[in-house]
């Protein structure tokens, strides 16, 4: 057993012999029906965010997608590859979800980027390039909260790039569209790592509300 993956073999194990025995039907049933996900959630790679563990979701109840920041780029026809966009294709137009969900999280580490001088190096010249979609946001939150404090300033660029990104959806003909026709609907939220509290973006408030008191 290679001992630098040994926990992760030892969980793949208890998964064999435990859960996946527990929801064995569950497994069959999403083979043979296929999937039909309640949900696209366009969350962080960030590896202590786990969009099953916050959420309470089962195998089958969320298409997930997850990339640096959780930004989301505007619709790019000309573009030659792009995972997040054929992702967003994919719920909206195959899978035919009936919402999206755009979660950022506390401490985020694209966001805290956003505020550092990284120099560009051909090692990581697609993190810079992506780090793009967090300029808007940034600017947003500088104007209004410059004089507050770095760890302020940082939660609030959080949310704002949260509710940018939901405007670069729109930008997708197929979810404009099925938005407009009352099919589709955009939720973004924001998870707190310090107390496990998830807050949603409430549009006609301007603000971000506790999800648990909606």
């Amino acid at each position: 057993m290679d001992k630098r993956l040994e926990d992760f073999e030892i969980g793949h194990e208890n998964f064999k012999k435990i859960k996946f025995n527990e929801n064995k039907e569950r497994f069959k049933i999403l083979i043979e029906d296929g999937q039909h996900p309640k949900a696209l959630f366009i969350g962080c790679s960030d590896s202590r965010v786990m969009p099953a563990m916050i959420t309470g979701s089962k195998a089958g109840d969320l298409f997930i997608v997850r990339n640096i920041g959780n930004f989301v780029a505007p619709f790019r026809p000309d573009a030659d590859y792009h995972a997040t966009a054929s992702a967003i294709e994919y719920a909206v137009s195959v899978l035919d979800v009936s919402d999206i969900i755009v979660c950022g999280h506390s401490h985020c580490g694209a966001i805290a980027a956003l505020y550092k001088e990284i120099e560009a190096t051909p090692e990581n010249i697609h993190t810079i390039k992506w780090l793009e979609l967090g300029h808007a946001a940034k600017k947003i939150a500088l104007l209004s909260h410059k004089e507050s404090s770095k760890e302020e300033l940082l939660r609030y660029t959080e949310k704002v790039s949260v509710i940018h990104q939901l405007d670069n959806l729109l930008t997708y003909p197929a979810v404009k569209r099925r938005v407009d026709e009352g099919k589709l609907f955009l939720h973004g939220w924001h998870y707190h790592m310090e107390t496990g509290d998830i807050e949603y973006y409430d549009d006609e408030d301007y603000e971000f509300k506790l999800l648990s008191q909606k």
